[in-house]
């Protein structure tokens, strides 16, 4: 048998594909989200109602020509081509004309309805996000430095949240608004004055922080105790290193799903606030005042009372049904304590 010559190479085998690298936690979550139509359409709500929000001064300018505190007592509308008077002379607002002014009515100052609930939805969803900021502001630290730890610093801080949680949250919201409101606050240089939107902020942030920084804890004592974070010890990484580098990037799909639960929690404590006036004061439209304005009246126009109440039924619902797709996406096995969520 003739043997190969020297200049013939043996051919070798077709090199094979390297592995893909299994998808991250993010790429997880979005695919999830994306087959769940349920969350996508509360997703879509949402979009919806906040852009209408957000586009509450063109709406007011362009469409209905008014402003939120424009008063129109002594003004007259036409309705199907008949003038008729925007407050009557016994005081009754006009209910909804489904035109372009005066969409869904007045209220009993002659003020178009449609642009203050434009504007109070803007107001609530704005105070929330605000105040959701501020408890992530305070809660993530408080959670990696309660978890590594660990010790006295873990007791004092579980303590401290124990204290907080240990209230209902309208409860020591509505105490700690009401205190404020009448009083001010000093804290440090900055000085909060009553009757400022930092009031619910500062509040609802404050009642919140152990919703977030409870859960948050658990994950970290645990992470705290994976190989790779004694690898970043052995190193010579400081704490505050490990706890930023190591341990708080595995927390941010965490830190998403709880901050969109409790931020439909914060709306409806803020509406609770401003109604009880311990938030938002009158005139100044909100959730909460348009629905305490609407109580008052609900025997003459019960619209004024109907339509903040629906509009805040419906932001709401958006938040949570979006808030539960993104858990079932993230955290289907329910690891998070969405029970405290609910403030169960």
């Amino acid at each position: 048998m003739a043997e190969p010559s020297a200049g013939v190479s043996v051919e070798q085998a077709p090199r094979g594909r390297l592995p893909k690298s299994a998808p991250g936690p993010w790429v997880l979550a979005l695919r999830g989200l994306r087959r769940d139509r349920t969350a996508l359409a509360f997703g879509l709500l949402l979009a919806l109602l906040c852009s209408a929000a957000v586009a509450a001064p063109l709406y007011a300018d362009q469409v209905a020509h008014t402003t939120p505190s424009a008063n129109h007592i002594t003004d007259r509308t036409s309705i199907d081509g008949r003038p008729t008077d925007v407050v009557s002379l016994g005081g009754i607002p006009i209910g909804p004309t489904w035109q372009r002014e005066f969409f869904l009515g007045a209220d009993e100052n002659g003020r178009d309805l449609m642009v203050r609930l434009l504007y109070g939805a803007r107001t609530s969803l704005l105070i929330g996000a605000a105040a959701i900021l501020l408890t992530l502001l305070i809660a993530i630290p408080l959670a990696l430095a309660a978890g590594y730890f660990r010790g006295r610093t873990d007791a004092l801080i579980s303590r401290l949240l124990d204290l907080i949680w240990s209230f209902p949250a309208l409860l020591l919201g509505a105490m700690l608004g009401t205190a404020i409101s009448l009083r001010g606050a000093q804290i440090g240089p900055f000085t909060i004055e009553g009757g400022t939107k930092l009031i619910p902020i500062l509040v609802i942030g404050l009642v919140y922080v152990p919703y977030v920084a409870r859960p948050l804890r658990g994950q970290v004592l645990a992470l705290r105790e994976q190989r790779f974070v004694e690898a970043a010890r052995a190193c010579g990484m400081g704490p505050v290193r490990v706890m930023a580098s190591e341990l708080l990037p595995h927390l941010w799909t965490s830190v998403l799903v709880l901050s969109t639960l409790l931020l439909a929690n914060a709306v409806v404590l803020e509406t609770g606030l401003s109604f009880l006036g311990a938030g938002v004061q009158p005139p100044e439209p909100s959730f909460g005042t348009l629905i305490a304005a609407g109580v008052e009246t609900v025997g003459l126009s019960p619209h004024l009372l109907l339509v903040p109440s629906v509009a805040l039924v419906l932001v709401v619902l958006a938040l949570s049904g979006l808030a539960e797709g993104l858990r079932r996406a993230i955290d289907p096995h329910r690891t998070l304590g969405a029970d405290l969520m609910r403030g169960r």
